[in-house]
């Protein structure tokens, strides 16, 4: 039974129950729809911790979808997918993939400048004070363009900023 299906609290189903409404009504093809089905049930499955099925479902999704837009969105759950395990540098490569066919996704831009910030704080603290400031200064850059778009958002990032004179 697709996860979809299973969703136990109210606000789930009620969200399952309207999807599948805008599923029907919206001319979108069968491929487009299977692929939105696999989307909805990887973000579930990511909701809930099973990162295992939350990845085989956006790869499936990854399979169907043709539009760039929409992958940029599944490309940047599985980048999350792989922050949370740790895995920094496959991250990136989601979150890359992700803001090349949506160069405006602030959220994919948060998070490989926080990524950046995190290595930078590591060379910190393996004495590597040179490779530290290239680290951030790529980290301000991409808070930077995600401020841009988003200029309500990253308030933290936007005082790192100006604390550490890259505003």
């Amino acid at each position: 039974m697709p996860r979809s299906q299973r969703n136990d609290n109210f606000i789930d189903k009620s969200f399952t129950v309207i999807a599948d409404i805008l599923l029907k009504i919206l001319p979108t093809s069968n491929r487009e729809k299977q692929a939105f089905s696999y989307y909805r049930d990887g973000m579930s499955a990511q909701s809930e911790g099973e990162y295992a099925e939350a990845l085989q479902n956006y790869y499936e999704a990854l399979r169907l979808e043709t539009d760039a837009y929409d992958r940029s969105y599944i490309l940047y759950n599985i980048g999350l997918i792989h922050t949370s395990n740790g895995d920094h540098a496959r991250a990136l490569d989601y979150y890359y993939q992700a803001l090349e066919r949506n160069p405006a996704l602030p959220q994919a831009l948060n998070n490989v400048a926080v990524i950046f910030h995190y290595r930078g704080e590591q060379a910190i603290e393996i004495g590597q004070i040179e490779i530290s400031k290239l680290l951030f200064d790529k980290a301000a850059d991409y808070w930077r363009e995600a401020i841009r778009i988003a200029p309500t958002n990253y308030i933290e990032a936007q005082n790192w900023l100006q604390m550490t004179g890259r505003g």
